[in-house]
C-alpha cells in the first residue's frame, strides 16, 4: 500500500497572512524607473569596472558624473579618485545614491547635486563619465565640449546610432552637422559596444561608449559663425552647396541682413537703391535657380535616421528663420512650379552684391559650388568660412 505524502511542517506558514509569499520582479523594484526621462540603470558589474578603467582615472581627479542613477558606477569611480560630483534629476535617484555610500569612507568624496544639467551651471571637473539619458545626448555634448576650462576627457554612454553620428566621416550616410561639429572641437574615439540586455531595464537599442577629449588649444574660430554655416550648408546635406546658398532666397535674405550688420559695424557706406534697368531680368534668374534648387532635389533621397531619438534631423538642422515660413519660402520641397512663380519683391543692389559675393567664393575662390555638403570635410568647410568672412559675409 503506498505511503500518503506528508506535507512539510512549516507549509502553513506559506498560507499564513504573515508569510512572505511568492517574490515578483514588481516586489524585488526599489522603484519604478522612468524611461521617459532616459532611465535605463547599467545592472552588470563587469561593464562598469570597463568603463571606470577606460577613464584612466587619477587620484587627484574631480569626475562629474551626469545621471549616476543608483550608483552602480559611482561606487567604483569613488574608489580612484578625489571627489565625484553627480548631478540627478530624479529626487529618488539622488537619495538612493547618497544611501548607497552612506556610513563609509567614500561619503564624504561624493557630492550629489539634483537639478537638469542642461540648466545649471557646471562645477569644475576633470573627466566626465556619464551612463548619459539619450534624450539630453546632443545638448550634453555641446555642453562639454563648451566647458571653460575644458575637461581632460569624457568617457560618455550614448545610443549606439547617435555614437555612430559622432564618429561618421564624409560621404557616408549618417554625416551631419553633428559629426562635424563634435570633431571640429574634440578628438572622438570608440571604446567598447554594450548589449541592452545589460540595463535595467532594457532600453530598445544597443548602446556604444565614445570618449570625447576636447582639442587643446581650442580652435580658434566663432563657434557661432561655424555652427551657423553648417546649418545652411546642411538644411540638405544632398543639395549641392550652389542651390544651398544662391538657390533659396531666404537664405540670401539672411545673409544680406548680417552683411548690412557688419558694414554698419565697420563704417563701410552701403547702396539702397534698386537695381535698374534688369531687374525682372534678376528675378527671373533668381526664379530659374529655384526651380534647378528644386529638380535638383526632386530625385535625391534624404538618408536621414529613423530610429528612437530624433538626432540632428531634418527639423533640427533647419535654422529657426526656416521653421513656420511653409507659405513665405519661394522653395518649397514638394517640387510645385507654382510656389516659385509667387509675387517677388525687386531686387536691392545690396542683394545682388551679396548674391554675387557668394557666387564668386563658391565657383571661383573655394571651387565648392558643386559638392554637396555630405561630401565635403572639415577642411573644406573651413576654407569656405574663412572666404565668406573675408567678403564680408557672417553667419551669426
Amino acid at each position: 500500500m503506498p505511503k500518503t505524502t506528508k506535507g512539510k511542517r512549516n507549509s502553513a506558514a506559506h498560507s499564513s497572512p504573515y508569510g512572505a509569499g511568492p517574490k515578483t520582479a514588481a516586489s524585488n523594484a526599489i522603484f519604478k524607473m522612468k524611461t521617459d526621462i532616459g532611465q535605463h540603470i547599467l545592472k552588470n558589474p563587469g561593464v562598469a569596472e570597463a568603463i571606470v578603467q577606460k577613464a584612466d582615472l587619477k587620484q587627484s581627479d574631480i569626475v562629474l558624473e551626469v545621471g549616476p542613477g543608483t550608483g552602480n558606477l559611482t561606487v567604483k569611480i569613488l574608489e580612484r579618485v578625489k571627489k565625484v560630483t553627480a548631478i540627478e534629476l530624479d529626487p529618488r535617484m539622488a537619495a538612493e545614491v547618497t544611501k548607497r555610500v552612506m556610513g563609509t569612507s567614500q561619503a564624504k568624496k561624493l557630492e550629489v547635486l539634483l537639478g537638469d544639467v542642461c540648466k545649471m551651471e557646471l562645477p569644475y571637473f576633470d573627466v566626465c563619465i556619464s551612463n548619459t539619458p539619450y534624450q539630453i545626448s546632443s545638448p550634453l555634448t555641446a555642453r562639454l565640449l563648451a566647458h571653460s576650462p575644458a575637461p581632460r576627457s569624457c568617457i560618455l554612454t550614448y545610443q549606439l546610432e547617435f555614437a555612430q553620428r559622432l564618429l561618421a566621416t564624409p560621404s557616408s550616410s549618417l554625416y551631419s552637422r553633428l559629426s562635424l561639429n563634435t570633431q571640429m572641437f574634440a578628438h572622438v574615439t570608440h571604446i567598447m559596444k554594450i548589449g541592452r540586455n545589460n540595463f535595467k531595464p532594457p532600453p530598445a537599442v544597443e548602446s556604444s561608449v565614445i570618449r570625447l577629449v576636447p582639442k587643446r588649444p581650442r580652435p580658434a574660430i566663432s563657434f557661432e559663425e561655424w555652427d551657423g554655416l553648417l546649418r545652411i550648408a546642411f538644411v540638405r546635406k544632398n543639395r549641392t552647396l550652389r542651390a544651398g546658398f544662391l538657390g533659396t532666397a531666404t537664405v540670401l535674405e539672411l545673409l544680406e541682413g548680417n552683411y548690412r550688420t557688419w558694414c554698419a559695424q565697420n563704417d563701410i557706406p552701403v547702396d539702397d537703391g534698386a537695381i535698374e534697368g534688369n531687374g525682372d531680368a534678376l528675378m527671373g534668374l533668381d526664379a530659374a535657380q529655384d526651380i534647378d534648387a528644386v529638380n535638383e532635389e526632386g530625385d535625391v533621397h534624404e538618408d536621414e535616421w529613423g530610429g528612437i531619438m530624433d538626432v540632428d534631423d531634418d527639423e533640427d538642422d533647419m535654422p529657426a528663420f526656416f521653421k513656420g515660413e511653409g507659405n513665405g519660402n519661394p522653395l518649397s520641397m514638394n517640387g510645385h512650379r507654382s510656389k516659385v512663380n509667387s509675387k517677388r519683391k525687386r531686387k536691392g543692389k545690396v542683394a545682388e552684391l551679396v548674391r554675387e559675393k557668394v557666387r564668386k567664393v563658391l565657383e571661383d575662390e573655394t571651387e565648392l559650388a558643386d559638392r554637396r555638403a555630405r561630401q565635403c570635410d572639415e577642411g573644406d568647410f573651413l576654407r569656405l568660412l574663412w572666404a565668406m568672412n573675408k567678403e564680408g559675409i557672417h553667419f551669426s
